[in-house]
């Protein structure tokens, strides 16, 4: 197995700063997943407006497991504790070094190297994932290399894996008989319908994952993340709604769900407070309310960077950024999103810093700046592998390639999403 250095030390205090990585860590690592890379890569219209806040809610996973973990965490780490030495096994090995190089995703312990390592090893955790049949010896690993998947495929936006990962950890549970792991295997079919833009399927699943729930430890875990995955669609509903009560009405019941989410989690925690925060802030957003989102954005920002989670400060920064366009701040906007790019950078977080790149340079085509546009939107092409999958930076880096600069309003005011961007917004979601 061909890997770069071995995985960062992680001291007690961090250990507990970033949550029991001991268990499900996937609880929650697909949770807050959704809508930020597709949305925010579409935050600037030819008006020089923010009408649609984006959003992908995947604000690094280290800073997501603690809300989730902690019980069922602490229950395996006594039991692996006490239990008599087993053999190591092929199996046993991956899910070990797996689980260590999740927690240092997206973190400042490591976050680079730990992206460097689930780029060379994932098509190896997935092959002995789909070759390995239902047995209970097995349950705990598998478990824990679905958790590692799950974090990597969320962060990649690969719905499709995703899917394929949660259908086996179905049928595995079901041959074991492993109802917990059933349950999460609901869960994170829905994240994956969702990021396919299939909201049907993905609230059915939510259905199943909450009918055959069992009365353990985990439960309020679970129960958060149906809470917050409920939201999610809500605001994807709110995209897809025209102007109005149906669109309104969406947004408010996304609240509702997150401050569901906010008193069903297990135990107090830091990093699940953040977590809420930033979506409550995208909630003020989508209200074109920037000042509200500013009072979620601001402390969680800076609670990211105590708890050392690079993506959680990173795109809490970012939204930043979107709340200062939106008062008509380009200048800050501007900076801050420099920033966050410069933060995705240190953990090679690609699409974060693609989203980044097209936030200036659409920025750039609007003050009439082309050069520096097409060098911002080129440099966001390259990290996705082209433009062709996205619409929306096609659209700016036709317009920085122009010959004249094309006349931008000088004083932009908000207005809601046209019919043309929501049509635009479905398709970038399929």
């Amino acid at each position: 197995m061909t890997t770069p250095p071995e995985p960062p030390a992680v001291d007690e205090k961090r250990t507990r700063r970033r949550g029991d990585f001991f268990g499900i860590s996937a609880l929650a690592s697909a949770l807050l997943s959704g809508l930020a890379g597709d949305k925010l890569s579409q935050s600037l219209d030819s008006g020089g407006w923010i009408s649609v806040v984006g959003f992908s809610l995947t604000i690094g996973f280290a800073l997501i497991w603690a809300i989730y973990n902690a019980p069922v965490g602490l229950r395996r780490y006594r039991a692996w504790r006490a239990a008599a030495p087993r053999q190591a096994t092929e199996l046993h090995a991956a899910a070990e070094e797996a689980e260590q190089w999740l927690v240092s995703l997206g973190s400042d312990a490591g976050g680079m190297a730990a992206a460097e390592w689930f780029e060379q090893n994932e098509p190896m955790l997935r092959e002995l994932l789909l070759a390995e049949k239902p047995q209970e010896e097995a349950a705990d690993d598998i478990a824990r290399i679905c958790d590692a998947l799950d974090a990597w495929y969320v962060r990649k936006r690969a719905a499709g894996e995703l899917l394929t990962m949660s259908e086996h950890l179905a049928a595995f549970a079901d041959g074991c008989g492993r109802r917990d792991l059933a349950e999460l295997a609901a869960a994170r079919a829905a994240t994956a319908y969702r990021l396919m833009g299939d909201l049907e399927s993905a609230s059915t699943r939510l259905g199943i994952s909450n009918n055959i729930a069992p009365h353990s430890r985990t439960a309020a875990a679970l129960t958060t993340r149906r809470h917050v995955e409920r939201a999610l669609l809500q605001l994807a509903r709110a995209e897809s709604a025209p102007a109005g009560n149906d669109r309104d009405d969406a947004v408010l019941n996304a609240r509702d769900r997150l401050d569901d989410a906010r008193l069903s989690r297990p135990g107090p925690d830091l990093a699940g407070d953040v977590a809420i925060q930033i979506n409550l802030a995208i909630v003020h957003l989508h209200q074109q309310d920037p000042e509200g989102a500013l009072d979620q954005l601001r402390p969680a920002a800076a609670r990211a960077g105590a708890g050392g989670d690079v993506s959680g400060k990173a795109h809490a920064q970012e939204l930043i950024g979107v709340a200062a366009w939106m008062q008509q701040n380009p200048r800050e906007a501007r900076q801050w999103w420099e920033h966050a790019e410069h933060l995705y950078a240190e953990i090679d977080e690609r699409e974060g810093r693609a989203r980044c790149l097209q936030h200036l340079g659409s920025a750039a085509v609007l003050t009439g700046d082309l050069a520096k546009a097409r060098t911002y939107l080129e440099q966001s092409a390259l990290l996705r592998g082209g433009s062709d999958n996205h619409p929306l930076l096609t659209h700016y880096l036709t317009a920085a390639q122009a010959t004249e600069v094309q006349p931008v309003p000088e004083e932009p005011t908000p207005h809601p999403a046209t019919g043309w961007l929501r049509r635009l917004i479905t398709r970038l979601r399929r």
